[in-house]
């Protein structure tokens, strides 16, 4: 069973209708055929292709997380004591269900995930780990690495071409 991505071919005027859209989702069609030199007709379609395609998976505001109060940033390591898929599974539709949990990535490493976990202080991250992550399925151990500064982030870096 493969289960790599289908990739979408996309030429300059797509790429140039993302990196648009990356730096204002708001944007409307007719700015955005301008922007990218299309007309608006064009342009829808292009845009209808894409979010069809899933290349555009949807649109979303962008919250400063400073001015919530949410401002604390851990990266967690997580080890886990049995890696069969029916673990892997279990552990996955567990993290899915922590709302401090940002990111979750399955790594090739001498840990299993990867955890990028915000809250509003340590006192509060201390919690959600040994209350949350630690009683996740499965987990032997955790490390943890606090950011001192966010330096770029998601959302927030230019699509290129290939």
């Amino acid at each position: 069973m493969d289960n790599k991505p289908q990739t979408v071919e996309l030429d300059e005027f797509d790429r140039r209708i993302i990196a648009a859209l990356v730096d204002d989702g708001r944007m409307t069609v007719t700015d955005l055929a301008a922007f990218v030199g299309l007309s608006k007709t064009p342009c829808q379609v292009r845009l209808k292709r894409l979010q069809e395609a899933g290349v555009i998976r949807g649109f979303r505001a962008m919250v400063d997380p400073a001015k919530l109060g949410m401002d604390h940033i851990a990266f967690t390591e997580v080890k886990l004591s049995d890696t069969r898929e029916a673990a892997l599974r279990e552990f996955n539709a567990a993290v899915r269900r922590i709302p401090e949990v940002e990111e979750c990535h399955m790594l090739a490493s001498n840990f299993d995930y990867l955890l990028k976990v915000r809250t509003a202080d340590i006192r509060r991250y201390r919690a959600v780990l040994g209350e949350k992550i630690s009683a996740l399925p499965h987990v032997a151990s955790t490390s943890t690495f606090v950011a001192m500064e966010t330096v770029l982030e998601a959302g927030h870096r230019r699509v290129r071409g290939k």
